[in-house]
C-alpha cells in the first residue's frame, strides 16, 4: 500500500505535487561483505584446476602419439602403380600395412623373403626384410604396418616393421 501525502491538505495548487512514502520505509536491512564468501568458492577452484590440468594431459598424450608415429610422413604404398610400373618408385618410402601371408626363407646376410599382402588388397607382394629386423617373428594373418622401400629390380625391402 502506497501512501500519498501532501504538505498541504488542498491538492488545488498545481504547483505542488504530492509526496510518495514508500511502504518499506520503516524496514531496516544489512548486507553481509562478499569478502568472507571466498572460502566457499576455493574447491570449486581446485576441482576445475585439477580437471584442467587433467585435460591438458589427455591432450598432450594424444599429441605425442601422434608426433612420435615415425609413419606418419609417409605416402600409402601405391600398388597399382607398383604393378605396372615399379621404375617409377625406385628409391621412394612408403608406408604400408601387412598381412603376412607366407615366409619363403632367409638367407644370414640377405635377410628374410616374406610374402604380405596389403590391408584390402589380394594382391601378393614379395617384401624382404633385412637382417637388423631379424628378431620379428611373423605369424601368418598378423598385420604389421612397415615403411617400404622400392630398390634396384622391383624388389620392395622393409625399412621399419612394428606389429599393429
Amino acid at each position: 500500500m502506497i501512501a500519498v501525502s501532501s504538505a498541504n491538505p488542498n491538492l488545488d495548487d498545481e504547483s505542488e505535487s504530492p509526496r510518495i512514502i514508500s511502504p518499506f520505509a520503516q524496514t531496516t536491512s544489512t548486507v553481509q561483505s562478499t569478502r568472507g564468501g571466498k572460502s566457499g568458492s576455493r574447491p570449486l577452484w581446485v576441482v576445475s584446476s585439477l580437471l584442467l590440468v587433467l585435460i591438458l594431459a589427455v591432450v598432450a598424450y594424444f599429441i605425442l602419439q601422434y608426433l612420435d608415429n615415425p609413419y606418419r610422413t609417409l605416402t600409402p604404398f601405391p600398388m597399382d602403380t607398383y604393378m605396372s610400373d615399379y621404375r617409377s618408385m625406385t628409391g621412394v618410402k612408403f608406408k604400408a600395412d601387412l598381412k603376412v601371408a607366407n615366409d619363403l626363407g632367409q638367407k644370414d646376410q640377405t635377410g628374410r623373403l616374406m610374402i604380405f599382402n596389403i590391408v584390402n588388397d589380394s594382391r601378393p607382394l614379395p617384401v624382404l626384410i633385412p637382417p637388423k629386423l631379424g628378431g620379428i617373428f611373423f605369424v601368418k594373418g598378423q598385420v604389421y604396418q612397415a615403411s617400404l622401400e622400392v630398390g634396384e629390380g622391383g624388389l620392395v625391402y622393409a625399412d621399419t616393421c612394428d606389429k599393429e
